[in-house]
């Protein structure tokens, strides 16, 4: 990986051409370069940021392992399982379920196929009505089984809707349902499409929650390394697109055929004027270092209330993220105008603990989260912009790691037709 700085001349310059240059080394980024080099294309990533990843970063503050805003890693995403090495990650997963919590009580709830030890919790009725675990259980069973390609298919509306027509109570939805899907599409009135919410239960039921052992960085930065050496160049933001290829912020001039621009919406509608994007989903995450851990085991807390999204002590999901045998604790809200001590005593309430010996570590306040996916939801979109001009991303299929590998993958896809016919 190289990194480019105009200040400094050791650093060797990026190429002044390619055959195709991506614009940006996060997920979809990094599967479209990934794929077009596979193809026998000669490409040239350039990152505006000093490393790769995009969202999926990860910062040490004072010794502790924070990711930028709480992330979590699903196994069952088919992009993940067909790009990555489990093994390598060292994944560690959460517990299958969460804790509901309002303040004054708090009840475990969590997967019964998995956890058999659980399942009279749930059949006693004290967590959810019988006629909603019939229902919840009907739609996983559906979820879960049926082909994903029908999934897709299906009759699409929101998700509140798609939860009324299956049966599941409001006390459920409003109690259980809104409060952590509030926390999945970063929006509580549960708009997101239907096809989304299907696609993202199936993976979860299918699927194990995780941290990787070094943070959520570490899954960008194994994309990376597949790289051939000096086909990554990082410190190296992308001004504006010209008809020969692209100019730096520093004036640098690059040329390439086909530009693929794979950064995040925003940037994405800067580059390519008139590019259509959807609204975007704030979040702030707060990080605090806690002398008692507040809670054993890598288990969600849900406020009910919504005060806050959730809550997770990191350090009992990955051992080794905290330096010093604190406990690490990650509290997310809604929205970037969020006040620390706010949070913090929230958090108490929620875990029934003093929070006055709390240090505040970081503070990640990111305006675009993720992107809005409201019914109608193209779940996957064509990549071509214009005549050698492509974008992918996550804006551009489902608001997923899994959607933003596989617009990278459709870039790499219609790139190689594109050039093939051109040749014809």
């Amino acid at each position: 990986m190289t990194h480019h700085t105009e200040q400094d001349p050791t650093v060797p310059a990026p190429p002044d051409a390619a055959e195709v240059i991506v614009v940006g080394a996060g997920p979809a980024g990094l599967a479209c370069a990934l794929d077009l080099t596979a193809a026998g294309r000669e490409v040239l990533v350039l990152e505006a940021a000093d490393d790769v990843g995009g969202r999926m970063r990860t910062d040490v503050v004072r010794g502790f392992r924070l990711d930028r805003g709480f992330q979590v890693f699903n196994t069952a995403y088919p992009q993940v399982k067909r790009r990555l090495d489990l093994a390598a990650l060292r994944l560690h997963p959460f517990t299958p379920g969460l804790l509901l919590a309002d303040g004054r009580r708090s009840q475990l709830l969590v997967d019964p196929t998995r956890r058999p030890d659980r399942a009279l919790d749930l059949l006693s009725g004290r967590v959810l009505p019988p006629r909603d675990l019939v229902a919840l259980g009907l739609l996983g069973l559906c979820d879960a089984v049926l082909p994903a390609a029908l999934l897709k298919r299906m009759p699409e509306t929101s998700t509140a809707r798609a939860l009324r027509r299956a049966g599941v109570s409001r006390r459920t939805v409003d109690g259980v349902l809104r409060p952590f899907l509030a926390g999945v599409f970063l929006e509580d009135r549960l708009e997101t499409s239907s096809r989304m919410f299907h696609l993202v239960w199936r993976s979860m039921l299918r699927g194990s929650l995780c941290l990787p052992q070094q943070g959520i960085g570490a899954v960008p930065r194994q994309l990376a390394a597949g790289l051939p050496p000096g086909r990554l160049v990082c410190g190296a933001p992308v001004d504006r697109l010209t008809a020969e290829g692209v100019v730096l912020a520093d004036g640098t001039r690059v040329r390439a055929r086909t530009v693929v621009v794979a950064t995040g919406s925003g940037a994405a509608a800067r580059l390519l004027p008139g590019l259509e994007v959807p609204a975007a989903r704030a979040v702030t995450t707060f990080y605090h270092a806690a002398p008692v851990r507040p809670l054993d085991g890598p288990v969600l807390v849900v406020d009910t209330e919504g005060a806050v999204l959730n809550s997770v002590v990191l350090s009992e999901v990955v051992p080794g993220c905290s330096p010093d045998g604190r406990a690490l604790v990650s509290t997310s809200v809604p929205g970037v105008a969020a006040d620390e001590g706010a949070v913090r005593r929230r958090a108490g309430e929620l875990y029934g603990v003093d929070v006055s010996g709390w240090e505040p570590l970081a503070a990640y306040r990111i305006p675009a989260a993720l992107p809005a996916g409201p019914a109608p939801l193209p779940l996957s979109r064509t990549t071509r912009f214009a005549p050698g001009r492509y974008v992918c991303g996550d804006h551009r299929a489902t608001a997923s790691l899994q959607g933003a590998l596989a617009s990278g993958a459709r870039a790499a896809r219609e790139v190689s037709a594109d050039l093939a016919g051109s040749r014809t």
